[in-house]
C-alpha cells in the first residue's frame, strides 16, 4: 500500500469522547495494518502535533471525537503543518459539531428539523415547556455521544436538564420529541467525488433513548439494516442525507443522523463527522449491507485523504 506512505491514525486526544475514540482507533489501526498500510497510532495528548512530521507521517486518518478533534480545530493545524488527513475540512467540521448553527443553516437551506429553543439561565422554562410540549430533549450545543443529554418527560424539570447540559457547553438547545424511530445515514464521498449514501440504520435502544452507554457498551441496543423503511422513505432519506451533507460543505465522510415522527416524516438531527467505527457502529454495519468490509471501509476512507479526494 504504497500509495498512503506512512499513515498516522490519530485516536485519543482530551475529550469527554476519549475512550470511544481509543475503541475506534484501535479498530482502524488492526483494520489498515490487515491490509498492509504502514500505520501507527498517535494520540495527540500524549505528543504534539509537530511530531506528525517530524516522524515522517504522510497521512492521518482522524478518528478523534468531539471538541478539538471533530470541531475544525485538529483540522486546521493539520493543514497548516501540510499533512492530509480524512474527513471533513475546517468549515464542516466546525459547523457540523455545534448543533445550534447546524441547525440554523439547514434551516435556510430548507430542509426538515425538529423544533427547538436556544436556553439560557434567564429562560422562562415553564413556557417553552408549555411552547414544546413534553417530553423533550435538551442537550449541548457543542458535544457528541449523547454526551449530557436529557430527556425531559415531567413539567418543571427543564431547569435541572438546563444545568447538566450547561456543564458540557455554553450553549444549549432543548428539542421537540420526535418518536416515529430514529436512523442514520453514513455518506461516503467516492474519489471521482461522488456520495455513495449507504442504507439506512434503525436505532432501538433497550433504554429511554440512544445514550452514551447505549451507543457503546450494551449489548442489548437494537439495529435493523435494512431500516424496514418503505422504498420512498429510503430514497427520500438518502436524498436528505446528501443534501444535509453538503450543506455543511462536508467531504470524505460523515454520518447524518434523523428521526422519524408518527406519519413517518423525517426530521434531520446532526451530522457526526467523525464517526465511530467501535464494534458497535453505525457505519459499519451500513456498510455490510452492501458487502463492504470493516477492512474495505477503513481503505475506502482513507482513500478520502488522497489528492484524488480533493486534498
Amino acid at each position: 500500500m504504497k500509495q498512503y506512505g506512512k499513515v498516522a491514525v490519530v485516536l485519543g486526544g482530551q475529550s469527554a469522547e476519549r475512550e470511544v475514540s481509543l475503541m475506534s482507533g484501535a479498530g482502524v489501526l488492526d483494520a489498515l495494518r490487515a491490509r498492509g498500510v504502514d500505520a501507527h497510532p498517535f494520540d495527540p495528548a500524549e505528543q504534539p502535533l509537530e511530531a506528525l512530521k517530524q516522524q515522517g507521517f504522510d497521512r492521518a486518518f482522524l478518528i478523534l471525537h468531539g471538541p478539538i478533534g471533530e470541531d475544525g480545530t485538529i483540522q486546521g493545524a493539520l493543514e497548516f503543518l501540510g499533512v492530509p488527513y480524512t474527513g471533513c475540512g475546517v468549515m464542516a467540521s466546525a459547523l457540523a459539531l455545534d448543533k445550534l448553527r447546524t441547525k440554523m443553516l439547514w434551516r435556510a437551506w430548507g430542509l426538515p428539523i425538529p423544533d427547538f429553543e436556544l436556553l439560557d439561565a434567564d429562560s422562562d422554562f415553564a413556557a417553552v415547556e408549555a411552547r414544546l410540549g413534553l417530553p423533550l430533549f435538551v442537550k449541548p450545543s457543542n458535544e457528541g455521544s449523547s454526551i449530557g443529554v436529557t430527556k425531559v418527560k415531567e413539567a418543571g424539570g427543564l431547569r435541572a436538564a438546563y444545568e447538566a447540559a450547561r456543564r458540557y457547553s455554553e450553549t444549549v438547545l432543548v428539542e421537540r420529541f420526535i418518536g416515529g424511530g430514529e436512523y442514520t445515514a453514513s455518506v461516503l464521498e467516492r474519489p471521482d467525488g461522488s456520495l455513495q449514501v449507504l442504507p439506512s440504520v434503525k436505532i432501538e435502544p433497550a433504554v429511554e433513548f440512544y445514550d452514551y452507554e447505549a451507543k457503546y457498551f450494551r449489548d442489548d441496543t437494537v439495529y435493523h439494516c435494512p431500516s424496514g423503511l418503505s422504498p420512498e422513505r429510503e430514497a427520500e432519506a438518502a436524498r436528505l442525507a446528501e443534501q444535509a451533507f453538503r450543506a455543511l460543505g462536508c467531504r470524505g465522510w460523515a454520518r447524518v443522523d434523523f428521526l422519524t415522527d408518527e406519519a413517518g416524516a423525517i426530521h434531520l438531527l446532526e451530522v457526526n463527522t467523525a464517526p465511530g467505527m467501535t464494534s458497535h457502529s453505525l457505519f459499519p454495519i451500513a456498510a455490510r449491507q452492501v458487502g463492504m468490509s470493516y477492512e474495505d471501509l477503513v481503505l475506502a476512507v482513507l482513500d478520502t485523504s488522497l489528492p484524488a479526494a480533493g486534498r
